[in-house]
């Protein structure tokens, strides 16, 4: 009895582990690509390399994840323009944000 269970959870795995093996980005990711590219912005850094990530990955998203990306983009925006939350959006660019720059330059305190 206790087979099934364990040949699904096995199955999950190894179907999750392809999707990760394969490269294929998440919306997930995709929404903090764009939260990203607002804080970027918000501090006028350079926002060359989310361009092109989110230009390139953008192609395959559905509608609601396009808009929703927008909303985080203009959110983000607004906070880095909030100077009391300065130091914790350069944190957030040299840290969670370098994954999305392409060439893996972290973003230092502008």
């Amino acid at each position: 009895m206790k087979l099934v269970p364990i040949a699904l959870t096995a199955l999950s795995l190894a179907i999750a582990g392809s999707a990760a093996a394969s490269g294929r980005v998440t919306d997930v990711d995709y929404l903090k690509a764009s939260r990203c590219k607002g804080l970027a912005q918000g501090t006028g850094a350079d926002t060359s390399g989310l361009d092109a990530f989110i230009k390139a990955e953008g192609r395959s998203r559905q509608d609601v994840v396009l808009r929703m990306a927008n909303e985080q983009l203009d959110r983000a925006k607004h906070e880095a323009a909030n100077a009391n939350l300065k130091d914790k959006v350069t944190a957030e660019l040299s840290g969670a944000c370098s994954a999305y720059m392409g060439s893996g330059k972290a973003v230092s305190g502008q």
